[in-house]
Order: C-alpha cells, then structure tokens, then sequence
C-alpha cells in the first residue's frame, strides 16, 4: 500500500499533528522582512496557527484546509502563549 507524504511525515515526527477539513475562521498576512507571516485561526480551536511564505497568498478565509502543526511556545510582550506552527498546509 502505497503511503501519502502526510504519512511519512507523521511517522517520521511523532509531535506533529494533522487534521483535515477544517473551516477557517481568520487569515492574516503581515511582512516581516523577506517573509509573509500567515496567522490562521480555526473553527472551534482558541489556538493560532501560523506559517511563513515568500509571497502573499489567496485569503483562506471561509475555506476548509486539511493542515500538518506541531505545537510551540512564543513570548510576545513578556508572556508565552501557546501556538501551532504549520508544517503543511492543503485546501480540501
């Protein structure tokens, strides 16, 4: 049986997670520096997702996404929240 690349990486990095077919609440896009940070926020998850890109890119908003994520700590003005950093991201 032939495996799909979100399998090989499942098996190969046991902390990371995927779903599939869920609805995007928000998408927002800001420069910083070379990069285009994406944040996303998911329906009935109070986590952000977030990924970066060289380029901006079609709003998601309103779309559902099949999406790769391991879970990661970043300090923002003094206090660490939790976020999910996305390794792997589809429309479905």
């Amino acid at each position: 049986m032939a495996k799909t690349p979100v399998d090989k990486l499942l098996k190969n990095h046991p902390k990371l997670t995927h779903s599939t077919d869920i609805k995007v609440v928000s998408h927002v896009q800001r420069e910083q520096g070379e990069w285009v940070i994406n944040t996303l926020m998911l329906a009935d998850i109070d986590v952000s997702f977030k990924y970066k890109r060289k380029k901006l890119y079609r709003s998601l908003k309103g779309q559902r996404v099949n999406v790769t994520y391991y879970p990661e700590n970043e300090t923002i003005a003094g206090m660490e929240i939790e976020i999910m950093k996305v390794v792997r991201i589809r429309t479905s």
